[in-house]
Order: structure tokens, then sequence, then C-alpha cells
């Protein structure tokens, strides 16, 4: 019984000792200095204005999950195509359940456009 369970235990003590050993070599080889390298212009030219961990609106995030969850939207869609295609017998069916699905996302749409995340201050 227990024999079963050691190639499990195993693996799980090799995840748990390589990331103790990854995040142990990089504190010890990493170098926290701000240089003038560090601090210098990049890629544009233009010269830093503030702190790269600077923290950004909600509603950057909000976009980001939206765009996300909308994007999605037409990963759900093409299979659901090729299924109608292919599947005769219960196109009544697949079709009324794309019709909720596509309800339920423009319901969605439609309180997050209500609610103001489309509208960039």
């Amino acid at each position: 019984m227990l024999r079963s369970y050691v190639p499990i235990l195993v693996l799980i003590a090799f995840v748990v000792a390589n990331a103790i050993l990854m995040l142990g070599v990089s504190h010890v080889f990493s170098n926290y200095r701000r240089t003038a390298v560090k601090i210098a212009p990049y890629e544009s030219g233009i010269p830093v204005l503030g702190d790269a961990r600077e923290r950004f609106s909600v509603k950057f995030y909000l976009v980001a999950m939206l765009f996300i969850v909308f994007d999605i939207e037409g990963v759900f869609m093409i299979p659901w195509a090729v299924a109608f295609q292919q599947l005769k017998g219960i196109t009544g069916l697949l079709l009324i359940e794309m019709i909720v699905f596509i309800a339920i996302l423009a319901a969605g749409y439609v309180y997050v456009w209500k609610r103001g995340a489309f509208q960039w201050d």
C-alpha cells in the first residue's frame, strides 16, 4: 500500500528541494544595489520618471481581466461552431446553448459598461 505512494512522495520532495535551491541560489547571487546603469534611460532614451514598482490603477487590471473574459468567449465559440457543423441531430439544442452563452456575456458586457469600466480617467 505505502509502496504505491513512494514515487509521488519522491516527486514532491524533489519539487520542494528544487524550489528551495532556486530561491537560495538567487538570494546568494543577487545584487540589490542601485547603480548608474540600472537607473539610466533604456530603449526609447526617455529618462525614468519613477520607480518600476509603481502602483497602477485598479481600472488597468479590470480592463485586463475583461479582455481575458471576452477573449475566452472566442475560444469557446470556435469548438462550438465545429460541433454545430458536425452534430446534425441536436443542432437546435446547440443553438439554444450558444444563444444563452452569448446572452450571459452580453449582460456582463452591459453591466461593466454601465459601471464605467471602459472609461479611462
